[in-house]
């Protein structure tokens, strides 16, 4: 690392963290001076009980809210513009968003539409938001996206079957609520797809080429957590103090990632994610120790320290850089994240995969150049 290099580091979000911090999200909207309040979450959320426990507290605070619960999983297009036109009918002056990244993320492009005019594919890639955004706060029910801190948000264009990235930080939510207890519902499976889901951006955005000092120092610690907390909370659900260490890992994850980038396994993962609508967590979990042995010659030494951070210490670089990838593997597999034919990819839509691949946004940033047919050997590899 050069000391003399420049960078900039903002983080427009306000964050509260820890047990019952949820109970501040009256006084958060206040704070805001919200009137009308359009409520976005999911199906999932609703059926868990923890829209009710919000909006019971919001009626009996008398603030004035309407909820759009219609997100889907990688939320589409059609989501944001449904989301918009309530927004719009409503005249909402403020959004809360309430369960993982995709409610999340969907809010944040229902904030820009309803003050944009104009198609939301214009927005696609950075700094196509010229003007203020409604203010969302954001309430995560897991620990994975970190979305509740970033500057993007990822929506699926259903025609083209598409991932594409709207990205400035005025879309970043003014607030995140961040109550461990809001995570303790999410089964296993979903436990153990966010868990890595949040280690591959704290891995990608320290390793990524943008990557900056104070980017590189919370990865490592959110590297730490996930760690030393995801096998716990896959199999101990209520273990409250390990779901408070995931978020924490998380939240610090999405700090890193959003001044750095993520780089080839979310370019691979959001091409499976776009065609078969396969869960993000679980393409980020089962592409990112193939890219990591790939990346490996290329960032031996940023392995090392992420060996460390996972408890190993080994010595020369390049062997901490293989026991990382070993480590990475092992927990993967001790929290039962499937293998990459599990998702399903059929060999014809291979070649359509790795050209989406090479197109996305954050290809640039991998530490390894990769051109399509650094991608086609990658997906290859992992369907044999």
């Amino acid at each position: 690392m050069n000391l003399l290099n420049s960078f900039s580091f903002e983080l427009p979000t306000r964050i509260e963290y820890g047990v019952g911090v949820a109970q501040k999200l009256t006084a958060a909207l206040r704070d805001l001076n919200a009137v009308n309040v359009l409520i976005v979450t999911d199906k999932g959320i609703e059926a868990s009980g923890l829209l009710s426990e919000v909006t019971d507290r919001l009626a009996q605070d008398r603030m004035k809210y309407e909820v759009f619960s219609d997100v889907e999983s990688n939320p589409k297009d059609y989501n944001v513009l449904e989301g918009t036109q309530l927004a719009k009918q409503l005249q909402a002056d403020c959004l809360v968003a309430i369960g993982g990244g995709s409610p999340i993320d969907c809010a944040k492009a229902i904030a820009v539409l309803a003050t944009h005019a104009g198609n939301l594919r214009e927005f696609e890639n950075e700094d196509k938001v010229t003007g203020d955004v409604l203010p969302l706060i954001a309430m995560p029910t897991t620990a994975g996206t970190g979305s509740e801190v970033t500057f993007s948000s990822v929506i699926t264009d259903t025609q083209q079957k598409f991932k594409f990235s709207i990205h400035h930080t005025k879309i970043a939510p003014r607030i995140a609520l961040l109550d461990p207890e809001m995570t303790v519902t999410m089964p296993p499976a979903l436990t153990a797809a966010t868990g890595m889901d949040a280690l591959t951006h704290a891995i990608e955005g320290f390793t990524a080429k943008g990557s900056e000092p104070l980017a590189d120092a919370v990865a490592l610690y959110a590297i730490e957590l996930i760690a030393a907390h995801l096998k716990t909370v896959v199999f101990d659900g209520r273990n409250l103090e390990a779901r408070a260490g995931m978020l924490l890992g998380s939240v610090l994850a999405g700090i890193s990632f959003s001044h750095s980038d993520v780089a080839a396994v979310h370019c691979i993962a959001e091409a499976l994610g776009g065609k078969y609508d396969a869960a993000h967590g679980v393409c980020n979990a089962v592409v990112l120790p193939a890219v990591m042995e790939y990346n490996m010659e290329y960032c031996s030494d940023k392995y090392a320290r992420i060996a460390a951070a996972l408890g190993i210490i080994c010595k020369p670089a390049r062997e901490g850089a293989r026991q990382a990838v070993e480590a990475v593997k092992k927990l993967a597999g001790e929290v039962n994240i499937p293998d990459f034919r599990s998702l399903g990819v059929k060999m014809e839509d291979v070649d359509e995969l790795a050209y989406n691949s090479s197109i996305n946004g954050s290809n640039g940033s991998n530490p390894r150049p990769m051109s399509k047919d650094d991608y086609l050997t990658l997906i290859n590899s992992m369907m044999s």
